[in-house]
């Protein structure tokens, strides 16, 4: 069968979410990334560190180039507390600067016809008390599996990253889960206010959320553990409190059923997975949509150690797929995420498999992806090096990749200030002199 590319492709139909109030245009969606640009609320002393960050104008730059009328961009991880903030220089929303600084973010994408949602992002056991200033938080009191891992940032005040073993979490208290939900509701709210379009939970990759659902790290004898709808008491009931708040239509969520990031294990992730779909259809009737990370693991294992864990779980790699959450969410929007380009994209939405695809990496170095897929364009290579900040150029890898448009436009410039004499490329504005009657060239300079 002939593949569906370019602008024929059904990725540039529109697609409706949020129970009717947005019908997006196309359904290429920019993915959450962090990537550490933000800007500090005050500067760190010996005395006082700073752990508060916000996002600028160059924040807001970057969303506006990647913004399309009628796309939908997914923010960065943002805090919803300071308790939960899982990396230096990420940003939060509860804090006054937190506001005025999103609103920034939302007017320059609103004003290219776009929209977007802010991404709420509970830390857990992955965070430290060297980054928050408070104690690590987690469903249960379970240190990370290898004594030796290391916190991916360097914390303030440090030379070098430290260990997670010397920042043991705590188990939440009921009354202290209760004040996370309260701490995600307000922050759901300041989103609202702030003009974000509606806001994401990131209930995956090894986070607060998925620290509940998880059997490995999720050890409680309440009830918020043992069983599988046990462990999924707390999301739902965050996902329910936060539909009350700000309504079902402006709440999504991100999952990841079979991720191992994060050392996120544990089985029964079939029917542990299963049972929360089905709650937030009864809880979180009319949600926005709901986003799915694919079941691949490639960077975090070899394949005979992916293979070696799906089996545990009586699941054939071979086979493996999200096809049964699909069905449980029904008409919910469902939207995937996971290693999606210029040449994997095509025919996954006619196939039935999702409604929209999420994009990162090329979204990144391509601030007109969108474009350049409806063209069908070369990519801009992307640089790993420059994924995460923070860094002394906060623009480098972030706001500095060029359209399709800008390139061409430098390639007729060059072509411009080129000029081909007996097959040799003479830069036409160096000064040269030429003897016509010799037909030679004299005093020029040769491009190469």
């Amino acid at each position: 069968m002939a593949t569906t590319r370019s602008s024929n492709s059904k990725l540039f139909t529109p697609l409706t979410i949020a129970s009717g109030k947005i019908t997006l245009s196309h359904r290429i969606i920019l993915a959450p990334l962090t990537r550490n640009r933000c800007v500090p609320l005050q500067e760190s002393t010996l005395s006082h560190v700073n752990r508060i960050w916000y996002a600028d104008d160059l924040v807001a730059e970057y969303y506006a180039q990647r913004a399309t009328k009628g796309g939908l961009l997914i923010s960065e991880g943002i805090a919803p507390s300071l308790e939960s903030n899982g990396s230096p220089v990420v940003p939060g929303l509860f804090y006054p600067s937190h506001l005025t600084g999103w609103q920034t973010v939302t007017h320059a994408v609103h004003a290219k016809g776009g929209y977007i949602y802010a991404q709420l992002w509970h830390a857990g056991r992955t965070t430290i008390s060297a980054f928050t200033g408070m104690p690590t938080v987690a469903s249960s009191a379970v240190p990370w599996d290898d004594p030796n891992a290391l916190v991916r940032r360097i914390p303030p005040g440090h030379t070098k990253q430290v260990k997670y073993a010397d920042y043991p979490p705590i188990e939440l208290s009921k009354a202290h889960i209760q004040a996370t939900i309260s701490d995600y509701c307000t922050a759901a709210r300041m989103a609202i206010d702030a003009g974000f379009d509606g806001i994401e939970v990131h209930g995956g990759n090894g986070y607060l959320p998925e620290q509940f659902l998880l059997s490995n790290v999720n050890k409680r004898t309440d009830e918020y553990g043992g069983s599988p709808e046990k462990r999924c008491r707390f999301v739902a009931e965050l996902m329910e409190a936060l539909a009350s708040t700000i309504g079902a239509e402006n709440v999504a969520m991100r999952l990841s059923p079979f991720g191992l990031f994060n050392e996120a294990r544990g089985g029964e992730r079939v029917e542990t997975w299963s049972h929360l779909c089905r709650e937030l259809k009864r809880r979180v009737p009319g949600m926005s949509y709901i986003s799915l990370i694919e079941p691949r693991f490639e960077q975090i294992l070899s394949t005979d150690s992916e293979d070696s864990v799906l089996r545990s779980w009586g699941l054939d790699p071979a086979t493996l797929n999200l096809s049964f959450l699909r069905e449980i969410m029904g008409d919910t929007p469902f939207f995937s995420a996971g290693g999606w380009n210029d040449t994997n994209c095509w025919d996954v939405v006619e196939s039935g498999q999702c409604d929209a695809l999420l994009m990162g990496r090329y979204f990144i170095s391509n601030p007109d992806l969108v474009e350049r897929l409806k063209q069908d364009r070369p990519l801009n290579k992307y640089d790993r090096d420059t994924f995460y900040g923070p860094c002394e150029d906060r623009a480098k890898g972030y706001t500095d990749y060029p359209t399709w448009e800008e390139l061409q436009s430098k390639e007729d410039e060059r072509q411009e200030q080129v000029e081909i004499i007996d097959g040799i490329e003479i830069a036409s504005s160096v000064s040269r002199k030429i003897d016509t009657d010799a037909g030679v060239v004299k005093d020029i300079e040769v491009v190469v």
